[in-house]
């Protein structure tokens, strides 16, 4: 992936610029959560659990609420943050806990719609959810960092953000 792409994700998640030599291993950093939360989703949607969605929703929420306390920051500072070149995840700027925000919504979402027998409707959002998770895992692009610049008035910052923007 290009180092552009790299750093306008790390932008659009409202960290720094990130130096260079750092720029690879931040983005890595980043996204170990969306990595987990996309299987977590998968997984999730297969079986249609509305218990897994509402476990979702609660470990993302609490992201949200106490950001030093990212369950999923914790784990990667602890394991892959303290290798050698490591990086060490802080906590998450606005724009970033405005997308697990975001995802803890889609969360309720299917879970609710799954406990209440809306299986069609299930199914789409649960693919809405997949898309915008997978175009954050492999495309480097954030649909709720990028409504969070959009809704604050920062249309040129958000459009500047963009995977393939230069």
């Amino acid at each position: 992936m290009q180092v552009s792409v790299k750093r306008n994700f790390i932008l659009q998640q409202g960290f720094e610029n990130p130096a260079p030599a750092t720029c690879g291993v931040q983005y890595s950093a980043l996204q170990f959560q969306p990595r987990i939360i996309f299987f977590w989703v998968l997984a999730a949607t297969v079986f249609q659990s509305a218990a897994a969605f509402a476990v979702l929703a609660a470990v993302v929420w609490w992201n949200v609420l106490f950001p030093r306390l990212n369950l999923f920051e914790v784990v990667y500072n602890r394991t892959f943050g303290r290798k050698p070149g490591g990086f060490q995840v802080g906590p998450a700027p606005a724009p970033r806990r405005t997308a697990q925000f975001m995802a803890g919504t889609f969360a309720v979402a299917c879970a609710l719609l799954i406990s209440f027998g809306y299986g069609t409707a299930a199914y789409v959002v649960e693919a809405i959810f997949l898309a915008a998770v997978v175009a954050l895992v492999l495309g480097g692009f954030c649909m709720g960092s990028f409504v969070y610049h959009v809704l604050r008035g920062e249309w040129t910052f958000a459009r500047q953000t963009l995977p393939w923007a230069r």
